[in-house]
């Protein structure tokens, strides 16, 4: 039987993207979104709630998302959940869920009070992202949309987490 993992987000950075590289020389960033969800109770009474959601890019995704997003930008991301799990010094199991990005669209907000700072957002020219194992392939996106071709790296651990240990993930 066929299965889903897919996950379609639209937020807005919660800190800025954090960019790292594994010993092997591939691109990671790490960033987190916070989404809002608001709804109307019984009594009439007006409620809300956030969700903080922390994401993963790779490879040449990963290079435009370091260098084109910032706190606060509202962006629409594509992925699939992947979660980690690793045995701390101590002995105690965590586990980690995140979003590894796919693709990635910086929207923009619109102008409050005079506040223009997304409003004029400068036309960005960024290659394509693509799989670390393939040819560039020369695509290019113009305005505020970038996309990115889907990869196939395995995700190595961001944090001081290491890999589990049937993921075969060796650096």
């Amino acid at each position: 039987m066929r299965s889903v993992n897919k996950v379609i987000l639209i937020g807005n950075l919660t800190r800025d993207p954090d960019m790292r590289q594994t010993p092997n020389g591939q691109q990671v960033c790490t960033f987190g979104i916070a989404t809002n969800r608001q709804w109307m109770a019984k009594d009439g009474g007006k409620h809300s709630s956030a969700e903080f959601h922390e994401l993963v890019a790779w490879a040449r995704l990963a290079d435009v998302c370091g260098k084109y997003l910032k706190k606060g930008k509202l962006i629409y991301v594509e992925g699939y959940l992947k979660t980690r799990a690793w045995d701390t010094p101590e002995g105690i199991r965590r586990h980690k869920t995140e979003v590894i990005v796919q693709d990635m669209i910086m929207l923009e907000k619109r102008p409050e009070d005079g506040d223009e700072s997304y409003a004029d957002a400068p036309q960005v020219e960024t290659p394509k992202a693509e799989a670390p194992s393939s040819a560039t392939d020369g695509g290019s996106v113009s305005g505020d949309i970038v996309e990115a071709a889907e990869t196939e790296a395995s995700p190595a651990p961001v944090d001081d987490a290491p890999p589990l240990e049937d993921d075969g993930i060796e650096f």
